[in-house]
């Protein structure tokens, strides 16, 4: 099958060359495209020094933005697997035959790499620990499936995922998002154990102002698609 990366990076400057070094190091039969999220820093003109193949978007749009931008170049360019791994070095590509796999048997249609299944590796803050906590707990109300590390960056879709993401994607902190939005449209979401690193260079874009801001953002959000859904299912049983 053909692996898409999709390497989301904002100011990225003191990690990314080592992120793709490591990633055609440990994975030479995949391709990657970096989504430079107008970074500020020196991220373009690494990438364009270093040859690196990647896309420029003119103005920020945030993490769902760029991957959603992956996700419409894996369309475009008919890959059957799309990865997202982060540009800070936290995602170890070592583990992305493990992520992928379930997808190769047809057992997923999104895979989620977890740090909170063998619990090894960097394990964020206690209180993001807490909110992650309680993401899970509210997904698993609203939609019935349990997932640890709801808020985890490195995940992979099959084709069909993918071209659903493509064209629907939510625009801040989507990764909660789009594990109702993957369960509540039929689609199967699996975890397998990985280990994370701590970030190699610059700053995270949740801090502990926009931690309030994103749980409650990412809660209500979850509610509400469930809500539309639950909206939908209504309507469709009405007009039987």
């Amino acid at each position: 099958m053909r692996v898409l990366v999709i390497i989301p990076a904002y100011n990225e400057e003191e990690a990314i060359i080592d992120v793709v070094d490591n990633l055609k190091k440990s994975n030479d039969m995949v391709d990657y495209v970096i989504i430079n999220d107008c970074s500020t820093d020196n991220t373009e003109s690494i990438l364009k020094q270093e040859k690196f193949n990647y896309i420029s978007l003119p103005v920020n749009l945030g993490i769902g933005g760029g991957v959603q931008t992956g996700y419409r170049y894996a369309v475009e360019n008919n890959y059957d697997i799309a990865l997202q791994m982060d540009g800070d070095g936290q995602h170890d590509p070592e583990y992305i035959k493990n992520i992928i796999q379930p997808i190769v048997d047809g057992k997923a249609d999104m895979v989620i790499g977890s740090r909170f299944i063998e619990k090894n590796g960097f394990q964020s803050s206690g209180l993001r620990r807490v909110g992650i906590k309680f993401l899970s707990g509210l997904i698993k109300l609203c939609c019935g499936t349990k997932v640890l590390d709801v808020t985890s960056g490195f995940r992979a879709t099959g084709k069909q995922m993918t071209a659903f993401f493509a064209n629907n994607y939510a625009e801040d902190y989507p990764e909660p998002e789009a594990i109702i939005a993957a369960t509540l449209n039929g689609f199967k979401v699996k975890e397998v154990a990985v280990l994370m690193h701590e970030r190699q260079g610059g700053e995270s874009s949740i801090n502990a102002v926009r931690s309030i801001y994103y749980m409650i953002k990412v809660s209500l959000a979850i509610i509400i698609y469930r809500l539309g859904n639950l909206r939908k299912e209504g309507g469709k049983n009405n007009g039987k």
